[in-house]
């Protein structure tokens, strides 16, 4: 089981923001560990808890994760694309930290603390498929997010839109070799009651922008198996 700890008392007094000892992650961690940042922007720029003032990190961040993560996971050592997607994963903390997460790290904590799989990777194949779910009551959001993610929109009908927006998340996470299913990594039909029996009861749903049942968990995590 993994369980969430959410406190001002362990929000850091100061934090050293150093590319440098990045350098040495492996690009799977890499990538791994750049999705659960851009989850966190995402989740807090749709969350009901969002304010313009964490709009604005959220926004940024999920920039500079688009143009510099991968560079990033391709060339580990180079000290220019760390510190970009250090920035990113900075202004992703400031945006989540004020307004909260969603559904997407609801799930992972469930699935990380089952299957022991990373977090970042279970944030990556959970995001496109809770973004789905969230896209019918806040459209306008996920738009702005497909825009930040370089996404050319215009003139396109609402669903098309949607897909587009949902592909860029999915072609970013595969392009960097995020590729299995939950299947691949072990998780059954079977587990998904007890998933989503624990996703339900986590604090991050909270903000979530769509109220979502235990069934409605289970579902996204069946489209994500």
């Amino acid at each position: 089981m993994k369980i969430a700890i959410i406190s001002k008392k362990i929000v850091p007094d100061i934090a050293l923001i150093d590319p440098e000892p990045l350098t040495t992650l492996t690009p799977e961690l890499t990538a791994h560990t750049g999705m659960d940042a851009l989850t966190h922007s995402v989740e807090a720029y749709v969350s009901n808890a969002s304010s313009p003032v964490t709009d604005i990190h959220a926004l940024e961040s999920i920039q500079l994760m688009k143009a510099y993560l991968p560079l990033a996971v391709e060339h580990p050592k180079k000290l220019e694309w760390r510190y970009q997607t250090m920035l990113g994963s900075l202004l992703a903390g400031l945006a989540f930290s004020n307004a909260s997460l969603g559904a997407v790290h609801a799930m992972a904590h469930s699935l990380g603390g089952l299957s022991d799989l990373p977090h970042g990777e279970c944030n990556a194949l959970l995001l496109e498929h809770v973004m789905e779910f969230n896209y019918e009551v806040c459209p306008g959001r996920y738009e702005s997010i497909g825009r930040a993610l370089g996404v050319e929109i215009e003139g396109l009908d609402r669903e098309e839109r949607k897909n587009h927006v949902l592909g860029a998340v999915r072609r970013m996470r595969e392009d960097m070799g995020i590729t299995e299913r939950l299947g691949d990594l072990g998780v059954s039909k079977a587990d998904l009651p007890r998933l989503a029996s624990t996703a339900i009861r986590d604090p991050c749903l909270a903000t979530n922008p769509r109220k979502a049942t235990q069934r409605d968990l289970e579902r996204i995590y069946e489209k994500a198996l």
